[in-house]
């Protein structure tokens, strides 16, 4: 399988992770220079590499298809992407850039499973949607869009469920 990492890709990456975390940070008046930065560079290094390469993945694991079995399979693998690890990882990233140590340990884990089974209602239509209804090409922007509103939610999970 061809690894995609281009500069649209990149600039989706670097503008719509960072705007749903900066929104995110405005509303719970934690925003830093520092933690935008970073989210920019993460959005652009890490998620615009991995993302659309999963997705490509999944588009040749499990292949479109009519059937409802085929699109719950889509979902599935997914959902198995963005679980209660890539949560932690991300919500350990706030902290990194934010500069928090004490938002920094096993605790991140703890956070991420609450905020990965909280959401998994909205997460699995979303993505059952993202998946089976837009086509590949769309599916980096459509999920993070989806992602940058979920930033919204992730980042407040470090304080919700503290």
């Amino acid at each position: 399988m061809k690894m995609v990492y281009n500069i649209n890709n990149v600039l989706r990456g670097m503008f719509i992770y960072a705007s749903g975390d900066t929104i995110a940070a405005l509303i719970a008046n934690e925003f830093l220079v520092s933690r935008m930065i970073g989210m920019i560079i993460i959005g652009a290094a890490i998620y615009s590499f991995e993302i659309p390469n999963y997705f490509a993945w999944i588009d040749k694991t499990a292949p479109r298809s009519a059937s409802f079995s085929g699109g719950l399979k889509r979902t599935l693998l997914a959902i198995l992407y963005f679980n209660p690890l890539w949560i932690t990882r991300h919500v350990f990233f706030i902290a990194l850039f934010s500069l928090n140590n004490s938002l920094m340990g096993w605790d991140l884990f703890r956070i991420g499973l609450i905020s990965f089974t909280a959401n998994l209602p909205v997460s699995f239509t979303a993505n059952f949607f993202i998946q089976n209804k837009i086509q590949y090409g769309r599916r980096f922007t459509a999920s993070a869009v989806f992602s940058a509103v979920m930033a919204v939610y992730y980042s407040l999970s470090g304080v919700i469920f503290k």
